[in-house]
């Protein structure tokens, strides 16, 4: 049995998935893995003043597990321990696995990135825009997708959305500039369509310019009902910008959309492109005019839209499902290890 450490940025970071899914599947390929989980978080406070008794907190906690980690076989570091700062991390034991979900690389000039590549013996890139980045840092380098548990996300048992269309966001509040870049469009389907919602699913409530509250369903995020809310939605929704942060996004509330039986409208930029290439799950967009153009077709066409949501399902099963990627996962460790 391969025994693994892998440091996790906490509870509130949804990069944590792309190692906790994994746990109970790789047991059955001689990979155990054991999460150690940042308490105080991977994100410092919005107070600056708090940010150093913040960060001497955390690397104080994370320090037993950083000694602890010479009694594994293989280090397994999920980005940085502290925030853009390479700290304790060339003391952990070798080989080191980092995993990689985010183009960190556009803060503080990168080094920090760059050092953290360096230092490590094979890294784990969620995209290949992420993976062409770190290549030139390391040679060793593999993409492995941010895994669905299907067994959880799957399509309602009921048949149908219901009669009203439900335009469904879900996301951490720090991606709502990518939402109200797209308010003018949403802005012309309600008005199109007087029946229409926009549901918006996160850690607090979003404030648009133009779209009135009572067209706006806002519901606090919460683990246990998560599936049966995106099981409601007609459509899914991500908009992103061609920026490259929004690059390096793993597309991960896509794929659950499309794991629950949903058909998606996202921007055509990264990973989303990539998605949309493996089958007809949906449209993608680039300009207002083709939020505005995509969102009608589907809300014209429910029998098009189930269509795209049965194939975006059958994509999710083949490529993205987390029984297809522990397999992946459990080679890449054990390789590394060897």
């Amino acid at each position: 049995m391969l025994k693994v450490l892998a440091f996790t940025g906490g509870s509130s970071v949804p990069s944590r998935l792309r190692v906790q899914q994994y746990i109970p599947r790789l047991k059955n390929q001689n990979v155990e893995i054991v999460e150690s989980a940042s308490r105080s978080g991977l994100y410092p406070p919005e107070a600056r003043w708090m940010r150093p008794a913040w960060g001497i907190w955390n690397l104080m906690d994370r320090a037993p597990s950083v000694i602890r980690s010479f009694k594994y076989d293989v280090t397994l570091l999920q980005r940085e321990l502290l925030s853009t700062f390479v700290t304790l991390e060339p003391l952990m034991k070798r080989p080191r696995v980092l995993d990689i979900d985010d183009a960190i690389w556009v803060h503080r000039r990168g080094s920090f990135a760059k050092r953290l590549a360096d230092m490590c013996d094979h890294i784990i890139c969620g995209n290949q825009f992420l993976a062409d980045k770190f290549s030139a840092w390391n040679r060793s380098v593999s993409v492995l997708p941010t895994p669905v548990d299907t067994n959880r996300f799957r399509p309602s048992p009921v048949n149908g959305h219901g009669c009203s269309p439900v335009i469904g966001w879900l996301g951490l509040s720090s991606g709502f500039p990518y939402l109200y870049s797209i308010e003018p469009a949403l802005h012309q389907i309600l008005r199109r369509y007087p029946d229409a919602q926009l549901r918006v699913i996160s850690d607090r409530q979003p404030e648009f310019r133009k779209l009135p509250s009572s067209r706006v369903q806002y519901i606090p995020y919460s683990r246990e009902e998560e599936v049966s809310r995106i099981q409601e939605m007609s459509i899914g929704i991500m908009p992103i910008d061609d920026s490259e942060w929004a690059r390096g996004k793993c597309s991960f509330k896509m794929l659950l959309y499309m794991s629950c039986g949903i058909p998606v409208v996202v921007s055509r930029f990264g990973m989303n492109d990539e998605v949309l290439a493996k089958g007809e799950v949906g449209l993608g967009a680039a300009t207002l005019d083709e939020w505005v153009d995509s969102l009608d077709a589907l809300i014209r066409d429910p029998g098009r839209s189930r269509r795209m949501g049965e194939v975006g399902r059958q994509v999710i099963l083949e490529h993205y499902s987390v029984d297809v990627l522990a397999p992946q996962l459990a080679n890449t460790l054990l390789t590394v290890a060897a």
